[in-house]
């Protein structure tokens, strides 16, 4: 199939315009919009937030199966290659992240090994990786990805030249994390320390006695009561109104639940969501788990892979429509739909279940806990799907991410 991105005309910005705006311009809620836009616009995850672990249980992710998933920071695209699906189409709206998973594709194919691929994407401060770049991975590249990461910032610095210092404080994601210890520094709290954790007994006292006190705080309310404050970790309006709807009405206190999830529900050494967090990074190897685009073992298999990859700038129906019926395997969506309107909702299940296969899975997460589609989604469509819901609790418990309220596993009736 060809790249949907060599036909696309409009900036991200309009497409993710598109996705967002449901208010008018001059109204409060639609210059909200706008502004989200415009930030989201550029690079918002320099990784992904969504435990590609726990995606491929759900999905009994496996070899031959098709699969279209979000794109969002690339990492996730990478981890399923290692169960050597037939092939993989990565959809995003941002730019940005189509530039990145390319790039990651690019270096798969390129790097010299293992610790080269560690060195770019999983050690902060490396300037060799510019080089890296220039030799090995940029004539690999497509010109559109090629021009955005040489691109020149204000600095006069090209952007491949942020893997030769700390990819992971970029983006909105990274500058959100930032503010985050600088707010808890200035309260007299280096989030950092918890690293010093032995068990989880300890990391428990650590947020219980230091991180916690720090949502009770009037600036932290205040700030937190903002849409925009949100930003940075990726939430528009809409989805803010859907996240606050799972805690008891004061985002702060939202906040405090799902950071606690991450401190404390799962053992550092397992969890490098956490490590990059709170230690802005991610562990060296022998220190505690990578994400398994990082680990060696897996590299061959997902060189190997690469080329079974298709990264596009598009809209997820967009795409979706080109799909013959009945192709598709699995579907990720990430958090997307908490985004939507009913109608694009039900634009999205009408293409789903005409491009799915007999017994297709689809995955999503929402800032809430419930499943949004009933009373949204037609259900003459839902009719078509089984919701696995005690699965779906399961799977929700084990992300370590922490950060979503509910991950759901649809799966596609025999017909």
């Amino acid at each position: 199939m060809t790249d949907l991105s060599a036909d696309i005309g409009l900036s991200s910005r309009r497409r993710i315009g598109s996705a967002v705006y449901q208010n008018g311009v001059l109204t409060k809620a639609g210059l909200s919009e706008r502004l989200f836009a415009l930030l989201f616009s550029g690079l918002v995850y320099p990784q992904i937030w969504e435990d590609p672990d726990v995606d491929m249980e759900a999905m009994a992710l496996g070899e031959g199966h098709r699969v279209v998933t979000i794109a969002s920071g690339g990492c996730n695209m990478l981890a399923y290659l290692t169960r050597t699906p037939a092939r993989i189409d990565v959809v995003d709206l941002n730019a940005a992240h189509v530039a990145l998973s390319r790039l990651k594709l690019a270096a798969f194919r390129t790097l010299p090994s293992p610790a080269d691929l560690l060195r770019f994407f999983g050690e902060p401060g490396n300037r060799s990786n510019t080089e890296a770049y220039d030799r090995f991975i940029a004539p690999a590249l497509d010109a559109r990805s090629r021009r955005y990461w040489e691109r020149r910032d204000l600095l006069g610095r090209r952007r491949i030249e942020a893997f030769g210092r700390n990819f992971y404080h970029s983006g909105l994601l990274g500058f959100f994390i930032a503010a985050g210890h600088r707010v808890a520094r200035l309260h007299g709290v280096d989030p950092a320390g918890i690293m010093e954790a032995g068990s989880l007994r300890e990391q428990r006292r650590f947020f219980e006695d230091r991180l916690k006190p720090l949502f009770d705080k009037p600036f932290v309310r205040w700030a937190t009561s903002r849409k925009a404050s949100l930003f940075g970790l990726g939430i528009p309006p809409a989805q803010y109104d859907a996240l606050i709807t799972s805690g008891n009405g004061t985002m702060a206190e939202v906040l405090c639940a799902r950071l606690e999830k991450l401190a404390c529900h799962f053992p550092l050494k397992n969890n490098y969501f956490a490590w990059q967090a709170f230690a802005r990074r991610y562990p060296h190897e022998g220190e505690a788990i990578l994400p398994a685009y990082l680990r060696r073992e897996n590299f061959p298999t997902i060189r190997a892979n690469a080329g079974r990859a298709v990264v596009h700038h598009a809209n997820l129906i967009e795409l979706l429509a080109t799909k013959p019926a009945g192709s598709v395997d699995r579907f990720v969506l990430l958090d997307a739909q908490d985004w939507m309107s009913d109608a694009q909702l039900n634009a999205l299940w009408s293409e789903i279940t005409r491009a799915a296969a007999a017994g297709a899975r689809v995955i999503f997460r929402t800032a809430a806990q419930p499943t949004l589609l009933p009373g949204r989604v037609s259900q003459g469509l839902l009719d078509q799907w089984d919701y696995d819901f005690v699965r779906s609790r399961e799977f929700s418990a084990r992300d370590r991410s922490a950060i979503y309220g509910g991950f759901h596993l649809y799966v596609k009736k025999s017909a």
